[in-house]
Formats: structure tokens, C-alpha cells, sequence
């Protein structure tokens, strides 16, 4: 099992920047995907990048060219720098663990963007 901690949400302004730490109870050198994920109220919770054990990425459409995931397997976190921020990235972001078949979310934390 492994517990995920966010933190680095809050309030920033259209085009500003934010970065998002996800730090997990254990290490996670062995887990092979982790990432984060967004649910905007009234809406589902969908995929906005992950990345594999040995550090390949994958992003949503909607975040390409501003977002970008990284992990510290030593350090036993995984981040996710956000830039150019748009009023529709607010939302509550959850880190994301996939060791098997069983995956694990931390509590989230929000990010809102004004405009």
C-alpha cells in the first residue's frame, strides 16, 4: 500500500504558473505508473498526465506544450509544473499511483485560475 500527499495548489491569475508535489508514504522506484488527474465540479475525474517507472510521459490534448510530469524516485515524488494556467485548468488534482492492479489517490488538492 502507499499513501499519496498532494500539495502546491492555491489561487493564481489566467498565464500564471503553479507546481504540484505529490509525496508518497514509501518508495516508489517499483511503481510503475504514476500521475495526476483533475475533476472540475460537476464533472469526471480525467487523466492529465502520467508517467511510466523509467520516466516516459503522456499528457491529456488539453495540457500539451504547458504542463509537464516528473518523478524523483529517490525522493520518492512525483510533480507536475503547470504554466500558462487557463481559467478551465481549475480543478481538484489528484496524484495517482499504479503498482499492479490496484491503484491508489491521494486527497487532492485545488487549483483555481482567475481570470
Amino acid at each position: 500500500q502507499v499513501h499519496l500527499v498532494e500539495s502546491g495548489g492555491g489561487l493564481v491569475q489566467t498565464g500564471g504558473s503553479l507546481r504540484l508535489s505529490c509525496a508518497a508514504s514509501r518508495r516508489i522506484v517499483s511503481i510503475a505508473l504514476m500521475g495526476w488527474y483533475q475533476q472540475a465540479p460537476g464533472k469526471q475525474r480525467e487523466l492529465v498526465a502520467t508517467i511510466t517507472r523509467t520516466g516516459t510521459s503522456n499528457y491529456a490534448d488539453s495540457v500539451k506544450g504547458r504542463f509537464a510530469i516528473s518523478r524523483d524516485n529517490g525522493k520518492n515524488m512525483v510533480y507536475l509544473e503547470m504554466n500558462s494556467l487557463k481559467p478551465e485548468d481549475t480543478a481538484v488534482y489528484y496524484c495517482y499511483a499504479l503498482e499492479g492492479y490496484r491503484a491508489y489517490w491521494g486527497q487532492g488538492t485545488q487549483v483555481t485560475v482567475s481570470s
